[in-house]
C-alpha cells in the first residue's frame, strides 16, 4: 500500500518566482532524503503553474517531511505568493507513481482548495484549465542519506 499526494500551486505574480524557486530546490532536496518517500515527479505547468506528486510508504511519512525542515517554512509563504492552491490524497495498491492525468482526474473529483489570501475566481471550486502534461521531471529519493 502507498499514500499518494498531489498539489497544485500557482504562484500569483512574477515576483515571487525568484522566492518560489529557492524554496522549491530546498523542499526538493528534503523530499528526496525523507524517510518514507516512494519517488514522484513535479511538473510546471503554464501560467506560473506547478504541480507535485509525491508516493509515501504511508501518510504517516508524508505527514513527518509535511511538518518540518523546509517544508514547514515554505507553506505559510504559499499563503500570499499563490492565488490558486489544491491538494488530493489517495492510497493505492502498487508504488506506481501515476500519470498526470490520473492526478488531473483525482483533484478534480476529489481535491480540495487550500487556504490563500488572495484567492482567483477560479480558485474555490478547482476551475482550472487541463495541465500541460508533458515535460514534468521526475524526484527520485536518496537513499542511505
Amino acid at each position: 500500500m502507498a499514500f499518494v499526494s498531489i498539489t497544485r500551486l500557482r504562484i500569483r505574480s512574477l515576483r515571487f518566482m525568484p522566492q518560489f524557486v529557492v524554496q522549491t530546490l530546498r523542499t526538493g532536496q528534503q523530499t528526496k532524503r525523507a524517510s518514507g518517500f516512494l519517488g514522484g515527479s513535479l511538473l510546471a505547468d503554464r501560467r506560473r503553474t506547478f504541480w507535485t506528486m509525491t508516493v509515501w510508504r504511508d501518510q504517516s511519512a508524508m505527514r513527518a517531511y509535511m511538518t518540518s525542515g523546509a517544508h514547514l517554512r515554505a507553506m505559510p509563504k504559499l499563503l500570499n505568493w499563490c492565488d490558486e492552491a489544491s491538494v488530493v490524497h489517495w492510497t493505492q495498491d502498487n508504488l506506481i507513481v501515476p500519470d498526470w492525468a490520473e492526478a488531473d482526474r483525482r483533484m478534480r473529483k476529489e481535491g480540495r482548495p487550500s487556504k490563500v489570501r488572495n484567492p482567483s475566481p477560479s480558485h474555490r471550486d478547482l476551475a482550472y484549465n487541463p495541465p500541460r502534461t508533458t515535460g514534468a521531471v521526475p524526484i527520485k529519493p536518496i537513499t542511505g542519506a
